[in-house]
């Protein structure tokens, strides 16, 4: 029997180690509480941020960058443009310095067209806040481009293609008018433009997924086209490019995703995709069987096999930093879109319908639906695919355009130009589902009842001329004079408003919707001969019909002679 003794030894034992697990609790539940805290003020720091930056962008009024940096850096960069390389500057953005920033010329064959032309220096710009300052941000954003409006005389194209992707909602990215100043003098009048990266990531899809940006723009040689520049294999935007590695002016591109001579499309690529992808902004090389002979590559999402070699076009060039676990998700999701199968599980279809619904408002066919493929960033989270919208400056019939009637009266149900519905699968497997495709009219219907109707798109085109007239008369690095932006503007309003009726005729009924049909019943169509499109842009019709036509295959352009000629730039830009 127990004596006393050690009954109360057992009952101290016991109300001590009760003791102890309340303590230890307590302090585990202290702990977690504090980590929540930490957690949920990290979260509201970086929303804070992120809302910070956004709030820069205000789309109603002009921004203001001042770049300071070394003179001599300065020149170096813009007469090596075509490397690409960084330069340190210190960059003031609507009145906050951020001091050791990163800044590079920018783009592919439109960087090359500025670089060969010996009367301007206007290059489109990426700035990369954490290139010299790791973890340095603007306000939360990363990066950050501003474009030079190339081969666009009205300075609006971009613009009202983002915006019009924004009414509509889809997350494009936040844009909004700069005035540059370089060194305290008037550089130019540009469109700021949120890069799509880590920054976009966090504030459009709350750092969830990961993005890609399908690009196979040195594929030569396909379809019979050759070589026809005599030009070196370029690089995807972003790489150093030597004096050999020239693209074609803009508008003559080789097509992406074509096969270069094999026909196989599979590639030979060995490189270990196990390992996260690396590769930073823009992809870098084509190391996974891409380049010259890689066949399609991936770009026009058209399922071949299970290869990740395959689909060196997307995978090459991610934006995040990737496994090939994720890349196997993506293989997934293409091969159940081509064959039509479980779409609501693989494609985000209200996300994809509402993209291609104002895509095809504004015709813009240096893209995914054209044979070249690109200009499009591809976005996956757990498995669901959609698209982001990127480079609109060729937008409103800037590219592959033929007559003015082509652009008022692009197919909706068939707005492709030199490629069939088949190979561009993303459109046209969503468009055979009757229920996806009466969404798309519907979504079609919401922009030009609430963008385009009752003189709403003359409104908004005023309203833009209003912000931005005065510094496009005094823009010292504009492609065009004053008078033809202002002629650029009319013309443009005329388009887009003719570019709506055409679309309501086509919902109504009363115009075919699909290409063939409106070879068919050409009388139909919305009548586009008051329409000059060369007065869009100087560069329009440079080099277009190389790249196969499309619906508008043989027609020639409704022209005058073109105006080539730049105006004259202030020699204290230079």
């Amino acid at each position: 029997m127990m004596n006393n003794k050690w009954r109360n030894v057992m009952a101290g034992t016991v109300i001590a180690s009760m003791l102890l697990s309340a303590c230890s609790n307590e302090a585990e539940t202290t702990t977690t509480t504090q980590t929540a805290v930490n957690t949920e003020k990290q979260t509201s720091e970086s929303n804070a941020q992120t809302a910070s930056y956004a709030q820069n962008f205000n789309k109603d009024e002009v921004m203001s960058f001042s770049i300071d940096v070394d003179e001599d850096a300065w020149q170096e960069m813009l007469d090596t443009a075509t490397e690409e390389n960084y330069i340190k500057a210190n960059v003031t953005i609507n009145g906050t310095t951020i001091e050791n920033v990163g800044i590079r010329a920018k783009g592919n064959s439109s960087l090359r067209q500025v670089a060969g032309d010996d009367t301007t220096d206007r290059y489109s710009f990426k700035i990369k806040f954490d290139e010299y300052v790791k973890g340095q941000t603007w306000n939360g954003l990363d990066k950050m481009v501003v474009n030079n409006m190339i081969s666009d005389a009205s300075y609006m194209k971009e613009y009202l293609s983002y915006d019009i992707m924004s009414y509509i909602g889809v997350d494009a990215p936040l844009f909004a008018f700069a005035n540059i100043n370089v060194n305290g003098k008037t550089w130019g009048l540009y469109l700021a433009v949120e890069d799509i990266d880590s920054g976009y990531l966090d504030r459009a899809k709350n750092g969830e997924g990961e993005i890609y940006k399908p690009n196979n723009d040195g594929n030569m040689g396909a379809g019979g086209m050759g070589n026809p520049m005599g030009m070196g294999n370029p690089p995807a935007e972003g790489d150093a490019a030597g004096a050999g590695d020239r693209q074609p002016p803009e508008g003559m591109e080789p097509p992406s995703d074509t096969n270069a001579g094999t026909g196989t499309g599979t590639g030979t690529g060995t490189a270990n995709s196990q390992t996260a992808n690396t590769r930073g902004e823009g992809g870098r090389g084509f190391g996974r069987g891409g380049g010259m002979n890689g066949g399609t590559n991936g770009v026009s999402l058209v399922y071949t096999d299970d290869k990740v070699s395959s689909y060196s076009g997307i995978f090459d060039n991610a934006k995040t930093k990737t496994t090939e676990e994720d890349e196997k998700r993506v293989i997934e999701a293409l091969k159940n879109l081509n064959a039509g199968t479980d779409l609501e599980k693989y494609v985000d279809i209200d996300a994809v319908l509402k993209y291609f619904a104002a895509h095809n408002v504004v015709v813009n066919m240096d893209s995914y639906t054209s044979n070249m493929g690109h200009n499009y960033y591809l976005y996956e989270n757990n498995g669901k695919i959609s698209m982001l919208p990127w480079d609109y400056n060729m937008a409103f019939g800037g590219f592959q355009a033929g007559s003015a009637s082509d652009v008022v009266n692009l197919a909706i149900d068939t707005p492709l130009s030199g490629v069939t519905m088949e190979e561009r699968p993303i459109l046209s497997k969503l468009l055979e589902v009757p229920e996806y495709k009466a969404k798309y009219h519907e979504y079609l219907q919401e922009i030009v009842d609430g963008y385009f109707a009752d003189g709403k798109f003359e409104q908004t085109v005023q309203t833009l001329d209003k912000l931005i007239t005065d510094y496009v008369k005094n823009d010292p690095t504009a492609f065009v004079t004053y008078d033809k932006y202002k002629a650029a503007v009319a013309e443009l309003t005329k388009l887009g408003t003719l570019r709506a009726e055409s679309i309501q005729g086509q919902l109504d009924g009363t115009i075919p919707a699909t290409t063939e049909e409106q070879k068919s019943s050409p009388n139909t169509l919305i009548d586009s001969s008051s329409i000059d499109l060369t007065k869009l842009g100087d560069d329009l019709n440079k080099g277009k019909g190389m790249n196969g036509g499309g619906p508008w295959q043989g027609l020639e352009r409704n022209s005058s002679n073109q105006e080539t000629k730049k105006a004259e730039q202030s020699d204290t830009t230079k």
